[in-house]
């Protein structure tokens, strides 16, 4: 049985427990600092009305992302006063009957987007600590049964055996306590299809196999002030768009024009190439359920490209049967890539086309 029915389409919210602020320009031994400013924003900026606004637009579910200093201080106290605000989350979600997914954005020593001076990957004490951290999580939620566990969001550019081990026994810590918890395993690379192959499958009915999606990265991430080469280049990207401008980005950031040979245009077969990994995941383990847990473009692209891309993904997602969270609901003051999908003072979606597409009513 398809345990993960009634999660259809969804939508992420970033910005909150995670990305409240940009970790580029603060000191390495300060990244894990909380101040007075983020204790406001905890307590403030995600509220029981944007559940409902999020149920009203028509998504089932919610992928609500949270970072481990925000739960857990570095000597391994848990910040309980912190986790309630999660506790209110979850209440909030099964008060007005939408699914949640609660996703470990960055753990001590893996940050998605960061160079934190450790690696979860080659320190026993951090693996250990996360371990830890997530079976406390299942004993405390052991009465929410309904809640998906996401164990950590896009994992670096790193050996798979690595991350398989760890995945493993963070799989195994919450087996021990729960064997029907839905537990969400994402890849390599940034949660990248084409690292779909190098991941683990577990005899486990109750194991989620997601992906993330970014491409084009020149579009989605266009002008993005948190990338060097996006930054460099600050050149706007059409989608559909001529491949010429996409080749030209090649050559000028990477030296390199091979990527898109063969290409005449950037459109949807592009988008269904890029995904082709997740088709052979899928027919490679047919048993297994795959969920799309990310995937968005950013706001200095203008609305109409930004809708013509969610299409074609979409599309591929809903001619595989493959459900999804789309990226996100809101952007912080300070998000230097903001890829929200809401205004952010009314909250409301961006346009009427753009919310049709998003449920995939096209």
């Amino acid at each position: 049985m398809n345990k993960f029915v009634n999660f259809k389409r969804g939508m992420g919210i970033g910005g909150w427990l995670t990305n409240y602020k940009r970790f580029h320009v603060i000191p390495k031994d300060k990244i894990n600092l909380l101040t007075v400013g983020d204790e406001e924003h905890f307590n403030e900026y995600i509220t029981e009305s944007d559940v409902v606004n999020i149920k009203n637009m028509g998504f089932d579910h919610i992928r609500v992302c949270f970072d481990q200093v925000v739960f857990q201080a570095e000597d391994g106290s848990y910040r309980y006063e912190h986790i309630a605000l999660l506790d209110a989350f979850i209440g909030w979600c099964k008060k007005h009957q939408i699914n949640v997914v609660i996703n470990l954005h960055k753990a001590l020593g893996s940050y998605c987007d960061v160079d934190t001076g450790e690696d979860l990957l080659d320190s026993k004490v951090l693996q250990d600590k996360l371990v830890d951290f997530w079976i406390e999580l299942e004993k405390h939620y052991a009465n929410e049964p309904q809640v998906v566990f996401e164990l950590l969001n896009e994992v670096k550019d790193v050996d798979p055996k690595k991350w398989n081990a760890l995945a493993t026994r963070l799989i195994n810590g919450i087996r021990a306590l729960n064997k029907d918890r839905i537990i969400v395993l994402g890849t390599t690379n940034w949660n990248s299809p084409d690292t779909l192959k190098d991941l683990k499958v577990f005899d486990d009915e109750n194991v989620v196999y997601t992906f993330h999606f970014y491409e084009p990265f020149e579009f989605t991430h266009q002008q993005g002030v948190l990338q060097t080469r996006t930054e460099l280049y600050n050149r706007k990207m059409p989608y559909p768009g001529d491949i010429e401008r996409y080749r030209d980005y090649q050559r000028f950031t990477y030296d390199n024009d091979s990527v898109y040979d063969g290409l005449t245009e950037m459109n949807g077969d592009f988008v269904k190439k890029a995904l082709a990994p997740v088709k052979d995941f899928i027919k490679n383990n047919p048993n297994k359920i795959v969920w799309c847990g990310e995937f968005g473009n950013i706001r200095h692209a203008k609305l109409q490209w930004r809708i013509a891309w969610f299409k074609d993904v979409i599309t591929f997602l809903k001619e595989n049967d493959i459900p999804y969270s789309v990226w996100n609901y809101l952007s912080t003051p300070n998000d230097g890539n903001r890829f929200s999908l809401t205004d952010d003072e009314t909250r409301c979606m961006l346009s009427e086309e753009l919310h049709h597409v998003l449920l995939g009513d096209f």
